[in-house]
């Protein structure tokens, strides 16, 4: 989902599931909307609404409530449902924390990458925490533990014990680096374990929880003359732009700062890829790209539409990522000289087959979803076997659904639709656990394999996509040549006009 602020006087949510549209607008975490049909965290809106520029977040949530019920028919209740939680707990004589002085806001805030860092250094994450009680840590954590798992975040209960502020440090690999990092990475929770005498345990605890009663898949119909009421918005373009090359060693960066964006030493190919929406391991849905289109590299200070004044209110432009895609697709043709088309031609693709098929027949009342991170249990494999750094959780899906999924949710190694051939009926559950495209040396390049062939087991223990899908799911993805849409670039100058 993308968007959710007011900007001016437009309301705009774009990809958003009925399960999030619930959450933005009773301003919950999507895990505590609980029933409802199968297609809540399927079917996705693009809702565009009119409202005043100066009504406050709260009065748009009323609003969207409101829109909900009359469009779709929504009901909802209160009430409770057993939930994964995270318990702190500080070890017995083993904590290992601070006492804070006093002076100061409470904060915690990430620190930049340390500089001079070696070829290869595998980053960490790290957190400096000033002034902070264990009760608000707990809330840091819950954020923080979200984005490690790559799923939705659990809340996370202070039963520390523990009163007063402290001053934490806490250094940890990212979950997707650990198997490159070996012996000198340190998972989220051992962190927490050595460096602060602290634990988080999951558990179980009944939590408030919003349940669907009701709502149709099809909102009532928009009103007929509804461009006389809210006419569409002009095209988005920049304000104005500096194109520069990049300084030598200068290193990959992409910042939206207020209302600019900032893009520091990117080739034009990948300038091209992000504002064509072309997968970025990819090479075959990009032609005529001339060889220095993916050496050159390119600075990009882009402010984004609107007067300086306007940016600090509340009414200020929200960021959604088409709007950047156009802008920076207008910026390129104009300062670039570029001329492109759009053009179908046979490119690589997959289709999915039978292979002794192991599924797990689903509910086919349950929810249809198929996310990245664990599922409703909380566990992990991820933490014992970082070489197996992918992880998806599906529930209700049929393999034609899948097929569709794998484009977006393994875009390492699948990059059109894949079409189901399976001949399997009905929806099902599973796991999959395998390894980014990074730990697998014979794809390095982001190259498929040998069609029929299996991959060699990795040093590493590192498992392919193609390999998990075989072993774990009894399926197969076989390679075949299939017409798609291709983006063709007819002409395109190597230096931008003048600033």
């Amino acid at each position: 989902m993308q968007g959710g602020n007011l900007a001016g006087d437009r309301y705009i949510l774009r990809q958003a599931t009925m399960t999030r549209l619930i959450a933005a607008a009773y301003n919950l975490d999507v895990a505590n909307v609980q029933g409802g049909p199968s297609w809540l965290d399927w079917d996705r809106y693009d809702i565009v609404a009119k409202a005043p520029p100066a009504t406050s977040k709260e009065a748009i949530r009323l609003m969207l409530q409101s829109l909900l019920a009359q469009r779709f028919g929504l009901v909802v209740h209160t009430g409770t449902a057993p939930m994964p939680i995270y318990v702190l707990t500080a070890q017995k004589d083993k904590a290992r924390l601070k006492a804070s002085e006093g002076a100061g806001d409470p904060i915690c805030m990430g620190q930049p990458q340390r500089a001079n860092q070696g070829p290869g250094a595998i980053p960490q994450v790290e957190v400096i925490c000033h002034n902070e009680t264990m009760e608000k840590f707990a809330e840091f954590l819950q954020m923080v533990e979200g984005a490690y798992q790559s799923g939705t975040a659990k809340p996370v209960v202070d039963s520390t014990g523990l009163n007063g502020a402290y001053d934490l440090d806490l250094k940890w690999t990212p979950i997707q680096l650990l198997a490159r990092a070996g012996g000198d990475g340190i998972s989220l929770f051992d962190a927490m374990d050595k460096e602060l005498g602290l634990k988080l345990t999951l558990e179980t605890a009944p939590l408030p929880v919003l349940i669907v009663g009701g709502v149709n898949e099809t909102p009532t119909p928009n009103l007929p003359d509804l461009d006389k009421h809210m006419p569409p918005l002009p095209p988005s373009q920049f304000d104005v732009a500096v194109i520069k090359p990049s300084e030598p060693g200068e290193r990959i960066s992409f910042t939206p700062r207020g209302d600019r964006a900032d893009w520091r030493a990117i080739t034009l190919k990948d300038h091209i890829r992000f504002a064509w929406d072309i997968n970025f391991h990819d090479d075959e849905s990009l032609v005529g790209a001339p060889k220095w289109l993916g050496e050159d590299r390119f600075d990009i200070l882009a402010k984004f539409p609107g007067d300086d004044s306007a940016v600090a209110a509340p009414g200020a432009p929200q960021l959604l990522q088409e709007e950047l895609r156009q802008m920076l697709r207008a910026l390129i043709e104009d300062r670039f000289q570029m001329k492109e088309h759009l053009e179908n031609r046979a490119v690589t693709a997959y289709h999915l087959i039978a292979a002794g098929p192991r599924l797990t027949p689903a509910d086919p009342k349950a929810r249809t979803r198929c996310d990245e991170g664990p599922g409703p249990d909380g566990k992990d494999p991820r933490i014992v076997h970082p070489e197996l750094n992918r992880l998806l959780t599906c529930q209700n899906i049929t393999m034609a659904q899948f097929g569709v999924l794998l484009e977006n949710l393994a875009n390492e190694y699948i990059y059109s639709p894949v079409l189901d051939d399976t001949g399997l009926k009905g929806s099902y559950n599973f796991t999959l656990s395998f390894s980014s495209i990074g730990l697998i040396a014979p794809l390095g390049g982001g190259a498929p394999p040998p069609d029929g062939a299996q991959q060699a087991a990795e040093p590493n223990g590192a498992i392919s996509l193609f390999d998990a899908v075989k072993n774990q799911l009894g399926l197969k993805l076989e390679k075949q040549k299939r017409i798609e849409p291709v983006l063709v670039i007819d002409h395109i100058e190597q230096q931008p006009t003048a600033n």
